[in-house]
Protein backbone atom coordinates (compact mmCIF):
# COMPACT_ATOMS: atom_id res chain seq x y z
CA UNK A 1 0.00 0.00 0.00
CA UNK A 2 1.09 3.59 -0.56
CA UNK A 3 -0.20 6.92 0.46
CA UNK A 4 1.10 10.15 -0.80
CA UNK A 5 0.10 13.77 -1.65
CA UNK A 6 -0.52 14.55 -5.44
CA UNK A 7 -0.81 17.63 -7.52
CA UNK A 8 -4.11 17.98 -9.45
CA UNK A 9 -3.54 16.99 -12.98
CA UNK A 10 -6.27 15.55 -15.84
CA UNK A 11 -5.48 11.80 -14.65
CA UNK A 12 -5.79 12.64 -11.17
CA UNK A 13 -8.82 14.25 -11.54
CA UNK A 14 -10.28 11.83 -14.18
CA UNK A 15 -9.24 9.59 -10.96
CA UNK A 16 -11.21 11.18 -8.25
CA UNK A 17 -14.16 11.51 -10.46
CA UNK A 18 -14.16 8.31 -11.44
CA UNK A 19 -13.96 6.81 -7.53
CA UNK A 20 -16.73 9.47 -6.43
CA UNK A 21 -18.75 7.98 -9.22
CA UNK A 22 -18.59 4.22 -7.39
CA UNK A 23 -19.35 6.14 -3.86
CA UNK A 24 -22.16 7.68 -5.50
CA UNK A 25 -23.67 4.74 -6.68
CA UNK A 26 -23.38 2.78 -3.42
CA UNK A 27 -26.05 4.98 -1.98
CA UNK A 28 -24.47 5.01 1.26
CA UNK A 29 -24.51 8.84 2.31
CA UNK A 30 -27.54 10.98 2.15
CA UNK A 31 -27.14 13.79 -0.08
CA UNK A 32 -24.02 12.54 -2.07
CA UNK A 33 -23.35 13.03 -5.72
CA UNK A 34 -20.15 12.43 -7.94
CA UNK A 35 -17.41 14.86 -8.09
CA UNK A 36 -16.56 17.81 -10.71
CA UNK A 37 -13.63 19.33 -10.90
CA UNK A 38 -14.83 22.75 -8.68
CA UNK A 39 -15.51 20.13 -6.12
CA UNK A 40 -11.63 19.17 -5.97
CA UNK A 41 -10.09 22.26 -7.02
CA UNK A 42 -7.98 24.10 -3.93
CA UNK A 43 -7.93 21.02 -2.12
CA UNK A 44 -5.20 19.02 -0.54
CA UNK A 45 -5.30 15.49 -2.25
CA UNK A 46 -4.06 12.25 -0.77
CA UNK A 47 -3.83 9.20 -2.66
CA UNK A 48 -4.05 5.23 -1.39
CA UNK A 49 -2.89 2.93 -4.58
CA UNK A 50 -2.26 -1.01 -4.34
CA UNK A 51 -1.19 -3.26 -7.15
CA UNK A 52 -5.04 -2.82 -8.13
CA UNK A 53 -4.36 1.01 -8.76
CA UNK A 54 -5.69 4.01 -7.11
CA UNK A 55 -8.35 2.10 -3.70
CA UNK A 56 -8.79 5.41 -1.93
CA UNK A 57 -8.57 8.86 -1.35
CA UNK A 58 -9.07 12.00 1.11
CA UNK A 59 -9.79 15.58 0.26
CA UNK A 60 -9.45 18.52 2.09
CA UNK A 61 -8.25 22.29 2.93
CA UNK A 62 -6.87 24.21 5.53
CA UNK A 63 -9.35 26.87 6.79
CA UNK A 64 -9.55 29.35 9.71
CA UNK A 65 -12.36 28.77 12.02
CA UNK A 66 -15.12 30.86 12.44
CA UNK A 67 -18.10 30.23 14.99
CA UNK A 68 -16.90 27.31 16.79
CA UNK A 69 -16.10 28.99 19.72
CA UNK A 70 -16.94 25.93 21.66
CA UNK A 71 -14.46 24.48 20.42
CA UNK A 72 -11.54 26.32 19.45
CA UNK A 73 -11.05 30.11 19.41
CA UNK A 74 -12.15 32.25 16.47
CA UNK A 75 -9.38 31.92 13.26
CA UNK A 76 -8.12 28.86 14.20
CA UNK A 77 -6.37 26.88 11.88
CA UNK A 78 -7.91 23.61 11.14
CA UNK A 79 -8.18 21.16 8.46
CA UNK A 80 -10.94 20.63 7.02
CA UNK A 81 -11.97 16.57 5.37
CA UNK A 82 -14.22 17.31 2.42
CA UNK A 83 -14.19 13.89 1.52
CA UNK A 84 -12.70 10.51 2.88
CA UNK A 85 -13.42 7.09 0.42
CA UNK A 86 -12.40 4.05 0.23
CA UNK A 87 -13.72 1.46 -2.70
CA UNK A 88 -16.03 -0.93 -1.05
CA UNK A 89 -14.24 -4.32 -1.77
CA UNK A 90 -10.99 -2.77 0.07
CA UNK A 91 -12.53 -1.52 3.17
CA UNK A 92 -11.53 -2.63 6.83
CA UNK A 93 -7.85 -3.15 5.80
CA UNK A 94 -6.79 -0.12 7.55
CA UNK A 95 -6.79 2.07 4.04
CA UNK A 96 -9.12 4.31 5.76
CA UNK A 97 -6.74 4.95 8.95
CA UNK A 98 -3.57 4.86 6.57
CA UNK A 99 -5.09 7.83 4.55
CA UNK A 100 -6.18 9.96 7.71
CA UNK A 101 -2.96 9.70 9.49
CA UNK A 102 -0.85 10.57 6.95
CA UNK A 103 -3.10 13.60 5.67
CA UNK A 104 -2.85 14.43 9.74
CA UNK A 105 1.21 14.03 9.74
CA UNK A 106 0.98 16.47 6.37
CA UNK A 107 -0.85 18.95 8.05
CA UNK A 108 0.45 19.14 11.77
CA UNK A 109 2.63 22.58 10.68
CA UNK A 110 0.01 23.82 9.38
CA UNK A 111 -3.27 23.33 10.93
CA UNK A 112 -4.36 22.29 14.85
CA UNK A 113 -7.44 20.80 14.05
CA UNK A 114 -8.42 17.99 11.89
CA UNK A 115 -12.28 18.70 11.09
CA UNK A 116 -15.00 16.67 9.16
CA UNK A 117 -18.86 15.96 8.75
CA UNK A 118 -20.32 12.82 7.42
CA UNK A 119 -23.76 12.44 6.21
CA UNK A 120 -23.09 8.49 5.98
CA UNK A 121 -26.12 5.73 6.35
CA UNK A 122 -24.03 4.01 8.56
CA UNK A 123 -23.46 5.78 11.34
CA UNK A 124 -22.79 3.47 13.98
CA UNK A 125 -19.90 2.29 11.59
CA UNK A 126 -18.35 5.61 10.93
CA UNK A 127 -18.62 6.79 14.48
CA UNK A 128 -16.67 3.42 15.32
CA UNK A 129 -14.12 4.40 13.12
CA UNK A 130 -13.54 8.01 14.00
CA UNK A 131 -14.38 7.68 17.62
CA UNK A 132 -12.87 4.34 18.35
CA UNK A 133 -9.76 4.17 15.42
CA UNK A 134 -8.93 7.78 14.65
CA UNK A 135 -9.37 9.40 18.44
CA UNK A 136 -11.26 12.01 17.00
CA UNK A 137 -13.83 13.71 19.40
CA UNK A 138 -17.67 13.79 19.20
CA UNK A 139 -18.66 17.64 19.02
CA UNK A 140 -22.00 17.71 17.29
CA UNK A 141 -25.06 15.82 15.00
CA UNK A 142 -28.04 17.31 13.44
CA UNK A 143 -30.29 15.39 13.04
CA UNK A 144 -33.37 15.07 10.13
CA UNK A 145 -36.89 13.54 10.59
CA UNK A 146 -38.94 13.99 7.38
CA UNK A 147 -42.72 15.31 7.86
Amino acid sequence: MKISEVELNDAVLAELIELSELWAAENSCYGYRANERSDIEGNRIFLAEDCDGVVGYLFGKVCKSEQMKSVMPEGTPYFEVEEIYVISEKRSQGIGEALFRFAEDAVKGEAEYIVLSTATKNWKAIFHFYLDELDMQFWSARLFKKL
